[in-house]
């Protein structure tokens, strides 16, 4: 065996950087990605090296390689450890990909978008969406600061917005910037750093949420954002937890200051070439983009510029839909509003209704839509809902003779189709 066969270019995940949002984990094909209460962490055993996780990484932190000898390549149990990434080790001779994998450039191939565009595997992915933007999205700023070095933000105001007597205690939190820089699209997210240490005496990793606001701030020409947080109080078994940022964040009060990284994401933004129309489906805090993407028209329907507006937005009950109010406030010239409550009382036949089923009350107006290439879907909020999404949009559109699966290609390789769900 030569020596080059020995070493390996191994795939690392930047510990400082990352943001725990589980993207690369869900994202990549044959489960070499995974997690602990730390860090997440690439399996040198099964990482094929098909690069499917660079894109989606709203950080980057995905895109970090060692050269090391096979024998020697760091195990998951090592990462798992790890507050920083090792330092390059010096190597005699040249790194190639494990001896049954073609060579590759590493930096090569992340650069290529071009290739990371047309991925025949996840184009075919009948569970995935677009990993690139709109053609007419403005440019992003990203990872402007990090946790070495975060910006601090002041409260401008924290106000509840579901009802009270509700499990969903949900809040809408307005950030200020001051002078410091931080420009944001809709649909970018950020990283809020929490006081204090966990049960290991490590400082708390950072949480991610959703920006609510356009780019022009929470209130128009000032600099700052605004965010929708549910406080957490169960994990996804129901059972008691306290959630930390969350309940750090809904508890804020005017004045406080947080410290914040980010922001984050390329790819899950809104067209702005004129006649654009959106699809907006979500729940619960899925809610945050869609807001800032419908108060972003709202500011500028004068100039004429967006097409039509369309919002399935589910939630238990009504009283524990946010921003319930303010939506039924705007005209419906303007946004065309569906909801669906899965636990409110008093339905006809006693079934639980979710946005794919309001999706297929709405088929006529959604498959017109869909066939339009100025259509642009976004969908935000739990994960269980994306296969109901998918399969009413295949559904909807089978039924008026479009081929989905050919439909629903050319959508993820227009950045037509976008996804974020937790």
């Amino acid at each position: 065996m030569s020596a080059s066969a020995e070493i390996l270019k191994q795939h690392l995940i930047d510990p400082e950087i990352c943001i725990r949002c589980n993207t690369c984990e869900e994202t990549c094909p044959v489960d070499a990605i995974t997690h602990n209460d730390d860090n997440y962490v690439v399996d040198a055993e099964k990482c094929n090296f098909c690069m499917a996780c660079i894109s989606p990484c709203p950080t980057g932190s995905i895109d970090n390689w060692r050269t090391v000898m096979k024998p020697a390549a760091y195990s998951i149990d090592e990462q798992f450890t790890w507050d920083e990434l090792p330092a390059e080790q010096e190597l005699d001779v040249v790194p190639v990909a494990a001896e049954s994998l073609q060579p590759i450039d590493a930096a090569e191939a992340a650069d290529d978008e071009k290739a990371l565009e047309l991925d025949a595997k996840q184009l075919a992915d009948p569970l995935s969406g677009s990993q690139v933007p709109p053609w007419s999205a403005s440019h992003p700023y990203v990872n402007l600061y990090g946790h070495k070095a975060p910006v601090t933000a002041t409260v401008a105001g924290n106000f509840r917005v579901t009802g009270l007597g509700t499990e969903s205690d949900t809040h809408h939190i307005v950030l200020d910037f001051g002078s410091t820089p931080f420009p944001v699209l809709e649909g970018q997210s950020i990283g809020i750093l929490p006081p204090g240490f966990d049960g290991r005496g490590k400082a708390h990793h950072a949480r991610q949420y959703s920006i609510a606001s356009p780019r022009d701030g929470e209130r128009a020409g000032y600099n700052n954002i605004s965010l929708t947080v549910k406080r957490v109080t169960t994990d996804y078994d129901h059972h008691p937890v306290r959630g930390v940022a969350s309940n750090y964040v809904c508890n804020l009060k005017k004045g406080d200051e947080v410290r914040i990284i980010g922001p984050f994401g390329t790819s899950f933004l809104m067209p702005n070439h004129p006649n654009s129309n959106l699809i907006m489906i979500c729940t619960g805090t899925g809610s945050a983009p869609m807001r800032a993407m419908t108060e972003r028209r709202r500011r500028r329907v004068e100039l004429n510029e967006g097409g039509k507006l369309m919002l399935f937005f589910g939630a238990r009950t009504q009283k524990e839909l946010p921003y319930f109010g303010p939506l039924n406030n705007l005209p419906k010239e303007f946004i065309d509003i569906n909801f669906a409550f899965s636990r409110e009382e008093g339905s006809a036949d006693g079934q639980k209704r979710y946005v794919q089923h309001a999706m297929r009350e709405r088929a006529d107006d959604v498959a017109a839509l869909l066939k339009d290439d100025n259509t642009y879907v976004y969908v935000c909020g739990l994960k269980g809902m994306e296969a109901g999404v998918l399969e009413a949009m295949r559904d909807i559109v089978a039924e008026k003779g479009i081929d989905w699966p050919a439909l629903h290609v050319e959508m993820k390789r227009a950045g037509r189709l976008h996804f974020e769900t937790y």
